[in-house]
C-alpha cells in the first residue's frame, strides 16, 4: 500500500520504518525541515534499538522518504497514520489534542479520493468521533474518508520489535471499510498469527489508557511494598520472586525503583484518572490517583536512602555520579525521567553532580543543562564520593566492579533500581545500598 505517517517523533519514525519493512511505500511528514533532511539521509534523530539500521536500509531502498509537504502525502497515500504528540494539557490532567486536530486540519482539505485516516496517538475517549466529523467536513471526499483508532502499545527501547512483532493489535472502527483497510495495512503482521481486536472507537481509546494505567499501578504497588520492606527489614527482591510465580500476577513490570517516567505512563495515568472522574467512576479515580501519588514520592524515598547511606556526611559538598539519564534503558528519551529528577534533587541539596548515560547525554543536556555530564563510564567515577544507579542500563549491570573499584577513593554505591547483584560489588570493597533490600 501507499501510506503516510504524519508526525515523525518517537512514535512516527519507528512506525514509518516498520511499515516500509512490511513492504509498503511510505512517506513521512513532519514540520521540521532539518529533521526531514536528516531522515532522508538515513540519519536517525532518536535512539531505539535497531532503528538506525532499519531507517538507513529503507531510505536507501526507496521505500521510505520524508517531506514537510502534507499535500504531497495527501495526493499519493491510501492510508494516513497520525502519530503526532498528545502532551498533557495545561490543566495537568487531560490530553492536549491540538496536534491531532492540527494534523487533520492540514491533511483533510487535500483529500480528494477515498482513504483511511488511522489515529495512533494516545487520546481521551470520544476523540475519534470528533476527528471523524472534522475530517469529513473538511475533506472534498467527504464521508468517503474513514477514521480508525489504532492505539500503539510500544515500549520505548523496543519500538521496532513491538511494531513488527506486537502481542496484539486493536482497531476502533465504525465501518467495514475501515476494518478492511486496517487488515490490509497490517496483513504481514496478522499473517504471523498476531491477534487483532476489532472494537468500537471508544473501547480502543479506553484500552490504551487502561493498559498504561495498569502498568503504572503495578509499578507503584511494588514500590509501596518496597517501602514496607525497608521499614520491616524485609527483602523486596524475594517478594517479587514470590509474587512473580503466581500466574495471576507475573513478575514483569515489578522491579522496585524510583518510579515510572517517559512520555507515556505519567501522562496516561493522569489522563485516565481524569477520564474516570469525568465518567463518574470516582472509586476508580481514587485508585489511580493513589498510584500517581506513590510515584511522585519515589524521589524523596531515594533521597532518604542516599542520606542514610552517607551516614554522618551531608549531601552538600558530596561529589555524586548518577548513572543514567534516560527514563528507561534502550532509549535516549529523557521526558519526565526519574533519573534526571533525582540528579536535580541531589544538586539542589548541595551535591556536585555528574551524570553518565550510554545514549542520553545529548538529550539530557538540553533538558538539564545545569548538570555536569560524562561520556565515559570509568571516567565518570573520577573524584566521586558516591555513585547512584538511576537507570537500569545493561552497561551498569554488566560493569566489572574489579575494574571500577580503584576509581572512587571509598566506593559507595546506591542502587535505586534494585537491578544489581550486590555481592560482586561488596566483594571488591564497594559499600552497596539498594531500595527495599537489607544489608550494606
Amino acid at each position: 500500500m501507499l501510506v503516510s505517517v504524519i508526525g515523525c517523533g518517537h512514535l512516527g519514525i519507528p512506525h514509518a520504518a516498520a511499515m516500509a519493512h512490511l513492504g509498503h511505500q511510505v512517506i513521512g511528514v513532519d514540520v521540521d525541515q532539518a529533521k526531514v533532511d536528516r531522515l532522508n539521509a538515513g540519519e536517525c534523530p532518536i535512539y531505539e534499538d535497531g532503528l538506525p539500521e532499519l531507517l538507513a536500509r529503507h531510505t536507501a531502498s526507496g521505500r521510505l522518504r520524508f517531506t514537510t509537504d502534507i499535500r504531497e502525502a495527501a495526493a499519493v497515500a491510501e492510508l494516513h497514520f497520525i502519530g503526532v504528540g498528545t502532551p498533557i494539557d495545561a490543566d495537568g490532567r487531560s490530553y492536549d489534542n491540538g496536534q491531532v486536530f492540527g494534523a487533520i486540519r492540514q491533511l483533510a482539505p487535500h483529500l480528494h479520493q477515498p482513504c483511511t485516516i488511522v489515529g495512533k496517538s494516545t487520546v481521551s475517549v470520544g476523540t475519534t468521533v470528533q476527528v471523524t466529523a472534522l475530517a469529513q467536513r473538511l475533506a472534498p471526499a467527504g464521508s468517503a474518508v474513514e477514521v480508525v483508532w489504532n492505539p500503539e502499545f510500544l515500549r520505548e527501547g523496543h519500538a521496532v520489535e513491538d511494531t513488527l512483532r506486537p502481542d496484539r493489535l486493536i482497531a476502533g472502527v465504525t465501518s467495514a471499510e475501515g476494518e478492511k483497510a486496517i487488515r490490509a495495512v497490517y496483513a504481514g503482521i496478522l499473517d504471523t498469527g498476531v491477534p487483532i481486536f476489532i472494537t468500537d472507537p471508544q473501547t480502543a481509546e479506553l484500552a490504551k489508557g487502561a493498559a498504561n494505567s495498569f502498568l503504572g499501578l503495578k509499578i507503584s504497588y511494588i514500590n509501596a511494598v518496597a517501602e514496607m520492606c525497608e521499614a520491616a527489614g524485609g527483602d523486596i527482591s524475594k517478594i517479587v520472586e514470590i509474587l512473580g510465580v503466581d500466574p495471576r500476577i507475573g513478575a514483569g513490570g515489578m522491579r522496585p525503583g524510583i518510579g515510572y517516567g517517559g512520555g507515556c505512563l505519567p501522562k496516561d495515568v493522569r489522563a485516565f484518572t481524569a477520564s474516570a472522574r469525568q465518567l463518574g467512576a470516582e472509586r476508580a479515580a481514587d485508585l489511580l490517583l493513589a498510584a500517581e501519588q506513590i510515584n511522585e514520592t519515589r524521589i524523596d524515598v531515594a533521597m532518604d536512602l542516599i542520606t542514610s547511606a552517607l551516614g554522618d556526611r551531608p549531601v552538600r559538598g558530596t561529589r555524586v555520579t548518577v548513572w543514567g539519564a534516560a527514563f528507561k534503558p534502550g532509549t535516549n528519551d529523557v521526558r519526565e525521567s526519574p533519573a534526571l529528577a533525582l540528579a536535580h534533587a541531589l544538586q539542589q541539596a548541595g551535591g556536585t553532580v555528574t551524570v553518565h548515560d550510554p545514549q542520553a547525554v545529548a538529550t539530557a543536556m538540553v533538558r538539564n543543562p545545569e548538570l555536569e555530564y560524562a561520556e565515559d563510564l570509568p571516567a565518570s567515577l573520577d573524584g566521586a564520593d558516591l555513585v547512584v544507579l538511576a537507570t537500569e542500563w545493561p552497561e551498569y549491570r554488566q560493569a566489572n566492579p574489579r575494574v571500577l573499584v580503584d576509581r572512587p577513593a571509598n566506593p559507595l554505591l546506591v542502587d535505586c533500581r534494585t537491578t544489581l547483584d550486590p555481592e560482586p560489588w561488596r566483594a571488591t570493597g564497594w559499600t552497596v545500598h539498594q531500595l527495599g533490600r537489607p544489608g550494606k
